[in-house]
């Protein structure tokens, strides 16, 4: 495979790094417990670790020291777990680049050159000219941990807003460049949060939040999101509320302006799902917003304006979805007009670009795109190189050229460019990863569910695999959020794949592969349906002969994270490694922290007592049983998740460090200044060796580096 050796050797020869099998005992960090007793609807609800919640005190300081320092100490003594480092360093050092966007008569595109901690925007003059460094994010601070993200381009095309976000934290600070000169303005908009920039005459309209109490930055909830006007040179105190909703405080707010900046358009929501939009013609001085489609049983978003109409695609008694054309002035559902019906593939996005309209299209959690004239008419299907995923076509309206991206399991993002007028599709860049793809195998398989359901998994492995149930097998989903999981191509994969390993992702209910329907079968009272698909497929892999219980560790992060506690504790002989990331273990306090409450959408909420129930049922935290055999399990969480706070992560550590036993293994691993998701390169590749060496000791996996 051309691998580079990892480890200097004196022969060169085959390495193999035997598993010791019999593990040392384990001594824990004592955790103080409290008399901390909740009542819901009469049950009475213990929280002894609820002092864990305070991250911000001396004592949670201590105590992470503590968990820390066992840990590492755990996976300072894998032998290979250096060299495994190596290696995922070593694959992931490639150059990788965005797609190019125009602005005006210039193309901007990040790139990493390999190891960089963050990716360094460049800007050219027209395809053909001289990449120049617009912002390097790794000179902005020595641990490379600021994030920058372009939010678009004024309208005359001399200024950008910029995003720029510290130690993994949602929040975020807006900031303006002068294009030609690459320098930075004055204006600095500060606790802003979910927002983008959406630029009108000399501003832009973004979302914002009242400063937090201080101290409580990372852990208060966020209420009250307004839109703000923000006037290019003003001081942020000056900005003007346009847009606020005095009685809904759980609520999120969005802005946008279509291209002609005829339009400007609000989108709020209650949680994740379920939007409300209204509209404002800025052709007129004074005008107000008005509704344009009630909320929230359905998702809309407007993606452009026809003329005086605004376009807008909608699951709105149509679960896969459709585009419609609306008439702001003549609102009323009577009067809607279907551009592009609903189709029995999901329609997973719609954006427009050179005046035609590209529709994104999901078949079995694979991707289709489709070219239309803005009146809905077919023009083509565009040919993607294989089965996989694609997106990013879109762009200004005089724009003949675009681009997409295309990957898979095995298949490198890859960069075309498409001539809007021929349909014509080039490789634009290719990257040069160290692997060959020719060497692995993918395969989508559909098993039955506990209820009869059938679901799709992907399997990717390495060619002539021996089904022999001695394989390692590495499980991992999402099943939330309407989030669709598709085949993506990542370069720390391949680690994995290189010693044997099986990689498996089934597209459970809760997720958006097979639209609103599939959605509604995996959330609310019906969650336990996203665990039993999960379960069972563990059960086929088993069945199968891919892999076998002693050698299955199962992954997922986030809502995926509450995947993978809620099934450790419903089936813990099921598997024999657990890897919880930053997930939402605590379903009854869940909604108390920072945006937790736009999740009660998806889960419910413990303030009310039928939801209280099934949460109750599942909640990780909850249904850890004293006396109980788990998986050996690696919980990572980070000092600056403020999306899903690091109490989940700690709570649940405790009390699996109380309550489990036997010899496995039960640790948890908190990184410093980073988020929900590593906050850059380095911590990155740290993290994943890190889950993949515990991951593949547990297992018993022998493991070949040469």
């Amino acid at each position: 495979m051309g691998k580079k050796t990892l480890l200097v050797l004196a022969v060169l020869a085959l390495i193999v790094i035997p598993v010791c099998k019999k593990a040392p005992a384990m001594k824990y960090p004592a955790t103080a417990k409290v008399e901390q007793v909740d009542d819901y609807f009469g049950t009475a609800v213990a929280d002894p670790y609820r002092w864990l919640e305070d991250d911000k005190s001396a004592e949670t300081a201590a105590w992470v020291k503590a968990q820390n320092e066992v840990t590492f100490g755990y996976l300072g003594k894998i032998p290979f777990r250096e060299a495994l480092k190596k290696r995922l360093t070593n694959i992931f050092n490639y150059a990788r680049y965005s797609s190019p966007f125009r602005v005006g008569e210039r193309y901007f595109f990040a790139k990493n050159d390999g190891l960089q901690n963050q990716s360094v925007i460049y800007v050219q003059k027209g395809l053909d000219g001289a990449p120049e460094v617009f912002i390097d994010p790794n000179a902005l601070s020595p641990d490379g941990t600021i994030r920058i993200g372009l939010m678009g381009p004024s309208g005359d095309k001399k200024l950008m807003a910029v995003s720029r976000g510290e130690a993994g934290s949602d929040w975020s600070e807006i900031r303006v460049m002068d294009i030609e000169t690459k320098k930075e303005l004055a204006d600095q908009i500060k606790w802003v949060k979910f927002s983008g920039a959406a630029w009108w005459k000399n501003g832009f309209f973004y979302s914002g939040y009242d400063k937090p109490e201080a101290g409580k930055e990372l852990t208060a909830k966020n209420e009250f999101q307004k839109i703000f006007y923000h006037k290019i040179g003003d001081p942020q105190e000056k900005d003007i509320v346009v847009f606020e909703d005095k009685d809904h405080p759980l609520r999120y707010v969005s802005a946008g302006v279509t291209e002609d900046e005829k339009f400007a358009l609000v989108t709020l929501s209650e949680g994740t799902s379920g939007t409300e939009l209204y509209w404002r013609d800025l052709t007129k001085p004074g005008s107000a917003f008005a509704l344009l489609m009630k909320g929230f049983d359905h998702d809309s978003a407007v993606i452009d304006n026809v003329g005086s109409k605004l376009l807008v695609q909608t699951n709105l008694e149509a679960p896969n979805g459709k585009l419609i054309l609306i008439d702001p002035l003549k609102p009323a559902k009577e009067n809607w007009a279907v551009v592009i019906p609903e189709k029995p593939e999901v329609l997973n996005g719609a954006a427009t670009g050179g005046g035609q309209l590209f529709c994104t299209y999901l078949k079995d959690a694979n991707t289709k795109i489709f070219q239309y004239g803005l009146d809905g008419k077919p023009v083509r299907e565009i040919a993607l190189p294989a089965l996989g995923t694609s997106g990013g076509l879109g762009g200004w309206r005089d724009d003949t050229t675009l681009f997409y991206a295309f990957t898979s399991f095995t298949y490198p993002p890859t960069i075309f460019k498409y001539d809007i007028a021929t349909g014509v599709s080039e490789v634009f860049r290719k990257p040069e990863v160290k692997f060959d793809p020719q060497g692995y195998e993918t395969k989508q398989v559909f098993y039955a569910s506990k209820d009869g359901t059938k679901v799709p998994m992907f399997i990717v492995h390495k060619k002539g695999l021996v089904l022999d149930g001695t394989n390692p097998c590495f499980l991992t989903a999402y099943g939330g959020f309407n989030i669709s999981i598709q085949p993506g191509f990542s370069p720390l994969l391949i680690a994995l794949l290189e010693q044997g390993v099986v990689f498996a992702e089934p597209n459970l209910r809760g997720g958006g592969e097979y639209g609103e329907t599939w959605h509604k079968a995996g959330m609310l009272g019906k969650k336990q349906n996203v665990f039993d698909d999960f379960i069972a497929a563990a059960e086929y892999l088993i069945a199968e002969k891919y892999t076998a219980k002693d050698k299955l560790g199962i992954e997922g992060g986030s809502n995926g994270g509450l995947l993978v506690g809620a099934v450790m504790t419903q089936r813990p002989e099921l598997f024999r490694v657990a890897l919880p990331a930053v997930g939402v273990m605590d379903m009854l306090r869940f909604h108390k922290f920072t945006v937790g409450w736009g999740w009660a959408v998806e889960y419910g909420s413990s303030d009310n007592e039928a939801d209280f129930k099934w949460l109750q049922a599942y909640s990780p935290l909850h249904n850890l049983k004293a006396g109980t055999a788990y998986p050996a399990t690696l919980v990572t969480t980070a000092d600056h998740d403020d999306r899903v706070v690091p109490a989940h992560s700690f709570k649940f550590a405790a009390t699996l460090q109380e309550k489990h036993k036997g010899p496995n293994p039960v640790l948890i691993r908190i990184e410093t200044r980073s988020g929900h998701g590593s906050v850059n390169v380095t911590k990155a590749i740290e993290t994943t060796a890190d889950e993949y060496a515990f991951f593949l000791y547990n297992t018993g996996a022998k493991v070949r580096l040469d």
